[in-house]
């Protein structure tokens, strides 16, 4: 059995955590409810007389899911710190979960990747009229002028890399209670991450292309601004360890608040990877047809 024992409403002592009743699962279940009708109502242009409910239900929505995450978390961090009931096997249970989660995500970047193979391994298909009109039978279409890939692509590539060494020496660091070896480190990180989040915004405002021109443009704007999106949570995630660091809330025995973070950046680092092999490498060159 653990060190650490807690009494839970039995009043029998046991290693694991439990947690209080809290409000904030059910606020959060009706945040983002209201998120979602109002992000619905507003794509169908709903109104009530004067009254834009999607742009209401929206922002009220978007509020109080940010409210939630702060109040929340906030809890979290005083179970972690303060009540030190995180104990060896109760964060088990938070790996577990933190692991379930990347998989998660790692679906929901599956899926774009599946609309971008589709379409330009078989830009040709003769069932497929509109794609074939659309890619004239090349990918990647001969209408839009690329991107260089070994331009700002590239350089983005070497900055999240980069930012993957530097998570990793702070992981490093905490492993040998070096504590201000650590937050420097996840300075440097978080600084990389706002670095690259720059550099697509360059990006962003020098293509050529728009969202909605096309299979081509859609599938790149939403796979790699999802992405851009995940680097700005992960940037965010690591700014809280950093200044949780420097409040001395980590130590060599107990940071996994830390090291969820950690692995959060490396998934974030991995989907580049794979982002720019498939869509700036590989899915910018071509101009021949491609099998059926």
């Amino acid at each position: 059995m653990a060190d650490h024992v807690e009494y839970g409403t039995t009043g029998k002592p046991h290693p694991y955590h439990m947690v209080r009743p809290s409000i904030w699962p059910l606020v959060a279940s009706f945040a983002a409810g209201l998120l979602a009708l109002g992000t619905v109502l507003f794509m169908h242009d709903v109104s009530l007389g004067p009254i834009h409910l999607g742009v209401k239900g929206t922002i009220i929505g978007f509020l109080g899911v940010i409210a939630v995450m702060f109040f929340w978390w906030k809890d979290v961090i005083f179970e972690a710190f303060t009540e030190k009931a995180h104990s060896p096997i109760a964060q088990i249970g938070l790996r577990y979960g933190m692991a379930l989660f990347i998989a998660s995500e790692v679906m929901f970047f599956v899926a774009f990747f599946w609309a971008f193979f589709d379409v330009s391994l078989f830009a040709n298909e003769a069932i497929q009229t509109a794609r074939v009109a659309y890619t004239q039978g090349v990918w990647p279409p001969p209408q839009y002028e690329m991107i260089p890939t070994f331009d700002v692509p590239f350089l983005m590539t070497m900055i999240l890399l980069l930012s993957g060494c530097t998570v990793t020496w702070a992981h490093h660091a905490i492993l040998e209670n070096d504590v201000k070896t650590m937050s420097k480190a996840l300075g440097i990180t978080v600084g990389l991450g706002l670095f690259f989040l720059c550099f697509q915004f360059y990006e962003y405002t020098h293509v050529t292309f728009k969202f909605d021109e096309g299979v081509f443009a859609s599938t790149f704007f939403m796979a790699t601004g999802f992405h851009g999106f995940h680097v700005l949570v992960g940037t965010l995630f690591l700014a809280v360890c950093w200044w949780r660091t420097n409040k001395g809330h980590f130590s060599k025995e107990s940071h996994f608040g830390f090291e969820a973070a950690a692995w959060y950046w490396h998934f974030v680092d991995v989907v580049w990877l794979f982002l720019f092999i498939a869509i700036y490498w590989w899915g910018s060159h071509g101009g021949t047809p491609m099998a059926h």
